[in-house]
């Protein structure tokens, strides 16, 4: 691969990595505790304050584990492992990590 496709992708994830910082800077206060004062909430307003709360805690394990996946891809890169394949070390096809840098595995292993 060369290294002007390395770059690109480089710069591919640290975009994303700065985009998924900012997303979850911007909606921690969307899991903080419910208040359950009867008087300022209703059961029903409460349940879906409650099933709110719970999507946007699954949002935030989703995101973080993205995040740890472009950590992973990052190091790759600098020692010279991206594009390879974990599991039987092929080359990944580039038109699968441009959709997804992160990506670790070539179609077969994938299977």
């Amino acid at each position: 691969m060369s290294d002007d496709s390395l770059q690109i992708y480089k710069e591919q994830l640290l975009s994303l990595k700065a985009e998924l910082k900012a997303i979850q800077a911007d909606s921690s206060h969307d899991s903080k505790p419910v208040e359950l004062d009867q008087a300022m909430v209703g059961r029903l307003s409460r349940m879906d304050a409650m099933q709110g709360q719970a999507m946007a805690q699954a949002t935030a394990r989703r995101r973080k584990e993205q995040l740890q996946r472009i950590k992973g891809a990052l190091r790759r890169l600098d020692s010279g492992d991206f594009g390879y394949c974990a599991v039987c070390d092929d080359e990944i096809d580039p038109k699968r990590l441009t959709v997804d840098p992160t990506i670790t595995r070539c179609i077969k292993c994938s299977v």
